[in-house]
């Protein structure tokens, strides 16, 4: 697939997976773009990434309009931005970001329900026992649990400054 990331200044272009792996492990949430009948709608999510296969998970409603969206137009770009600060007197600010493309489903099997919201609570909590044992003890829970995965299909990075 010919990259659709066109960067003005190659020499900023992140280009070592180690690295853009360790922007996706400290960010929380990322922005994420989806259209349909040529109306542009974005939102921001936190997510759980698996690295093993390559995906992002999120916890979501089953109904609204992502899911309207998503259904018209599974094809997704998101955005993790790490931000490193303004630099005063020098008009420029900090920063490390990486673009993932994609297409994003509901993940409807219960076994990967209980995947997702592990990789998700193992990504955002310091102690992810705790929420589980409190708020996800039992399948009934998972059954009402809406779960989002993006299947990666290219990403790239860059940083400025």
């Amino acid at each position: 697939m010919a990259s659709r990331y066109h960067l003005q200044k190659k020499e900023r272009e992140i280009k070592d997976p180690n690295e853009l792996l360790a922007i996706i492990k400290r960010g929380k949430f990322l922005t994420i773009a989806l259209c349909r009948n040529n109306a542009p709608y974005i939102v921001t999510l936190s997510y759980g990434y698996d690295e093993k296969r390559n995906v992002f998970y999120f916890h979501s409603r089953q109904k609204g309009l992502k899911g309207e969206f998503l259904k018209s137009n599974p094809n997704v770009c998101a955005t993790i931005i790490e931000d490193r600060g303004y630099i005063m007197d020098e008009c420029a600010h900090e920063f490390r970001s990486v673009v993932i493309w994609g297409r994003m489903c509901f993940v409807e099997e219960m076994e990967e329900k209980k995947r997702a919201m592990d990789v998700l609570l193992c990504h955002l909590e310091d102690n992810p026992d705790k929420i589980k044992r409190e708020s996800l003890s039992n399948d009934a829970v998972y059954r009402h649990l809406a779960m989002l995965r993006l299947d990666v299909t290219e990403i790239n990075g860059k940083w400025g400054r």
